[in-house]
């Protein structure tokens, strides 16, 4: 079972082509007429349009000519570069392009059964996190019987005029595809999840060990169904389309159509003095300027390869357009990537990606409000939406994406396409189940860049533990709908945090309620016991608050352990204390190596603090050997912390 489909419109493709069969008429779609309402907001194309079907504009019309990749595509009169970019892209990958064109070979054209033909598609697209079914009629704008937007230099094909034409009718019309990315495009032909890459800050040039990284990274993705591509930076407009020393043009986007790790031969080590060769494979959408330099058809490496050699290693050019580079080549000529994870089919029956929909809302009452606007609001920033999620060890990589509601159909009204977002991130206590109300403790892991485009992302390696991320518009007061995805090798379990403090109940009011919030941060253990010279110690910490625990990562062969654990109690009365246990971690039985004992009272300064160990009992228990760093602060306001 896939995911649940919407129909746009409420119009379903089937049922509409059957009546039309019926009638014995060709479909003309009553939501997106032919005329200048479909193409723009507010003005008027110079020259006389007119909409034509594709039998009128070409003899043998067809959806699909050959192999959907094999054809150079071009934007047109009108068109958009970064829409011709997504197509290629699109064509790439058959698992994606075959959803987006569902069932493309019965909407195929049929000469043998013409009436069989009623001038209507349909394709989907991944729409703020649904699949959304798009039904259009096939009359597109000419001028001139050109067609005025994308179209494929093999005249008699149309999968990328009418796509593009569902897209737009999706949007509001043509206009509204102005000022999309390639990303965007991609992510809503597709619903993957879209990274930029900045070549130059990452520094794969020079660091050895980040551009191996990079490629493990790219070849994962890529076989997984990931779309790829890449873009050089030019300093102004006047650069635009100019060409390189190598043969490649500035601002223009390249499509990556293989990636490979190759072993060579005894002879070819000889040859080329390496045993491995990193090969990228890339295709310019225009079919023209492609790279001169090393690996390019004209190179001196390519000529030392006979026909067999380059078959039996896999490196060949299947369309024009195409060609290969070195991984060096291509860090070293590239400045951006936009990497498109394929998220849709868990690994293993692990979820990858986690996503939710959210409101930013706007309350008189500050515990209700959801619209706190940027960190620089620092009084009203926490009341913004907060997610909390798991990483459940150290160092995988996580990917978070914020998408606010595309405000397109709403430009005729003048509203603006979009506002200004962004997110925070804070690394938090690891038993957190309660909103943020202050940030005394919590470490600010990261911080996306504010920008008014549809998406921000920020990709990033996180140690274990709990984060609390904050989706933003950077003023307050303002009300909209946003999209959260979050992707991690490993399950983070997403989830909203919605109470500000624990719950009135039967339960607790019979246990007694909370009156003290207490958080407390472990910064250090240091000089720790050793029995003798040449002993591991592997220390970890429990800290405790009656029946509850938190337990830290063990930190290995060290007696000065940086922690920097976190953890928050509720607790009925400060003669419940906290307990800060230092074990070491053995193979088989642990070995208890001091604590501390808290009584934390809300009068208790905040400040950095260092106690020595002592033995089980109590405050005043005998005093053992190391000491820990620490900070703690209470409450008598369970919505203080």
């Amino acid at each position: 079972m896939g995911p649940p489909l919407k129909f746009f419109k409420n119009q379903k493709y089937q049922e509409l082509k059957q009546e039309c069969i019926r009638d014995g008429r060709l479909f003309c779609d009553p939501t997106f007429l032919p005329e200048n309402d479909s193409l723009f907001y507010n003005r008027l194309l110079p020259g006389k349009v007119i909409w034509k079907r594709p039998q009128d504009i070409c003899d043998d019309p067809r959806l699909i000519v050959g192999n959907i990749s094999n054809h150079q595509l071009t934007q047109g009169r009108l068109g958009h570069k970064p829409m011709v970019s997504a197509f290629s892209c699109l064509a790439v990958q058959e698992c994606h392009w075959t959803k987006t064109i569902p069932n493309y070979k019965e909407q195929e054209w049929d000469p043998r059964k013409l009436d069989k033909y009623a001038g209507i598609f349909h394709f989907r697209f991944w729409h703020f996190g649904e699949w959304t079914e798009v039904v259009i009629d096939d009359l597109l704008p000419t001028i001139n019987g050109d067609l005025v937007f994308s179209f494929s230099t093999s005249m008699n094909e149309f999968w990328n005029a009418l796509l593009e034409k569902a897209y737009a009718k999706l949007l509001g019309c043509y206009e509204a595809l102005d000022g999309l990315t390639t990303s965007d495009i991609i992510v809503d032909f597709t619903g993957t999840l879209a990274e930029t890459v900045d070549m130059q800050k990452g520094r794969y040039t020079d660091l050895v060990e980040e551009k191996y990284k990079l490629f493990k990274e790219l070849y994962k993705t890529f076989t997984k169904g990931g779309l790829i591509c890449c873009s050089i930076e030019f300093p102004d407009q006047e650069e635009q389309e100019v060409e390189t020393d190598w043969g490649l043009l500035k601002g223009h986007t390249y499509t990556m159509t293989d990636i490979r790790k190759i072993r060579l031969g005894e002879r070819l080590v000889e040859v080329f003095s390496t045993e491995k060769l990193y090969m990228i494979r890339l295709r310019n959408p225009l079919g023209r300027q492609e790279w001169s330099g090393p690996w390019s058809e004209i190179s001196e490496e390519w000529q030392q390869l006979t026909a067999a050699d380059r078959k039996n290693l896999g490196i060949v050019m299947s369309d024009d357009g195409e060609f290969w580079m070195s991984l060096e080549d291509f860090c070293r000529n590239f400045h951006e990537l936009n990497v498109c994870r394929n998220v849709n089919n868990p690994l293993f029956g692990h979820k990858e990606l986690e996503s939710v929909v959210g409101c930013w809302t706007v309350n008189d009452d500050p515990l209700m409000n959801r619209s706190g606007g940027c960190y620089n609001n620092r009084d009203t920033f926490l009341q913004n939406p907060q997610y909390i999620f798991t990483v459940p060890e150290d160092e995988h990589k996580v990917i978070m994406s914020l998408q606010q509601k595309d405000l397109r159909t709403y430009r005729r009204m003048g509203r603006p396409d979009n506002y200004i977002i962004g997110f925070e991130l804070f690394k938090v206590e690891l038993n957190r189940k309660f909103r943020l109300h202050h940030l005394y403790i919590q470490e600010r892991a990261g911080t996306s860049t504010y920008i008014d485009t549809r998406t921000v992302f920020l990709s990033k390696y996180l140690k274990k533990g709990n984060y609390v991320l904050v989706p933003t518009m950077f003023q307050h007061g303002r009300t909209s709908e946003f999209l959260l995805r979050i992707f991690c090798e490993v399950p983070v379990q997403l989830r909203e945090l919605t109470m500000d403090m624990p719950k009135m109940s039967c339960w607790n009011l019979a246990r007694g309620y909370p009156k003290v919030v207490t958080q407390i941060t472990v910064h250090s253990a240091e000089g720790l016991e050793k029995k003798y010279a040449n002993e591991t110690v592997n220390p970890y910490l429990i800290i405790k608050c009656g029946k509850e625990e938190v337990r830290s990562p063990v930190q290995k062969n060290t007696v000065h352990a940086i922690f920097d654990t976190q953890a928050i109690f509720y607790r009925r009365t400060t003669d419940i204390p906290i307990i800060v246990q230092v074990w070491n971690k053995r193979k088989f039985c642990d070995q208890f190596l001091g604590q501390v004992t808290l009584d934390a009272d809300p009068s208790d300064c905040r400040e950095l603090k260092s106690l020595y160990l002592r033995k089980k009992g109590g405050p005043t228990a005998k005093v053992k050997q190391g000491h820990i760093s620490f900070k703690v602060i209470s409450s008598d306001d369970l919505t203080e912390l």
